[in-house]
């Protein structure tokens, strides 16, 4: 007896496209942990040789260091849609070890007790936001705007506070930022989805996923950064 009918049909298809969709957050995901593996690894390494930390934030290249990760951003965002998909991984990759290098003073200020507690509290929230961005039937699109603003506002005030050096003003950033970042994983995880759906079978996917990457990895390097602020132990 033939049991196949166009429901049986329906569900065989619904369920490749659930197949797909996982695999290519998925991959997202996978990159996005080897980035963090690949900071992670330069911010020891150059924290652990004196020398090489001395020179880099001992000297004028301390802001080299900490601008050259935001510069590298916005070259890439301007030039990837140029690249082919191996280089926009290179190139993600390399982005990687630049934030690895301008993280490593991290190491130098904090115990590293308490840069593993504010990793793994970030790391924490952060699966927890884009599992609910993935599963969530509400829209999140009008928060897109919302956030872009708030983000806006917190890298330029941040910017200032470099130079004005105001300990409550750093306070009121890493609080609204780690709110920004927060919403951002969410809606980041939840733009992934939509974007797969609407280019699904196109080659321009490849590249976007490695955009995909990138996000979520600065909203979890991000994160990080702003609860280390808050809630880290400095080295005496």
């Amino acid at each position: 007896m033939n049991t196949y009918t166009p429901f049986s049909r329906l569900a065989q298809s619904s369920a490749a496209f659930d197949a797909e969709l996982r695999g290519y957050m998925l991959g997202i995901y996978r990159n996005m942990g080897l980035g963090l593996a690949l900071t992670g690894l330069v911010a020891l390494a150059v924290a652990a040789t004196p020398p090489l930390s001395a020179l880099i934030f001992g000297t004028p290249l301390k802001w080299v260091a900490i601008f050259a990760p935001l510069a590298f951003v916005m070259f890439f965002s301007f030039r990837i849609e140029r690249m082919t998909t191996a280089r926009a991984r290179t190139a993600f990759f390399a982005f990687a070890a630049v934030m690895g290098v301008s993280m490593a003073s991290l190491f130098l200020v904090f115990t590293k007790l308490s840069i593993a507690s504010a990793f793994f509290t970030a790391a924490a929230m952060f699966a927890g936001l884009s599992l609910w961005g993935y599963t969530t039937k509400r829209d999140l699109t009008g928060l897109g705007s919302f956030l872009m603003v708030g983000l806006i506002a917190v890298i330029g005030v941040s910017l200032i506070n470099l130079f004005l050096g105001s300990s409550a003003l750093q306070m009121l950033i890493s609080v609204v930022g780690v709110v920004v970042f927060a919403g951002l994983t969410a809606w980041d995880t939840q733009r992934l989805k939509s974007e797969f759906v609407q280019f699904r079978g196109s080659q321009a996917l490849d590249k976007m996923a490695i955009m995909g990457a990138l996000s979520l990895y600065l909203n979890l390097i991000n994160m990080f950064q702003l609860l280390l602020g808050l809630m880290g132990q400095r080295e005496e």
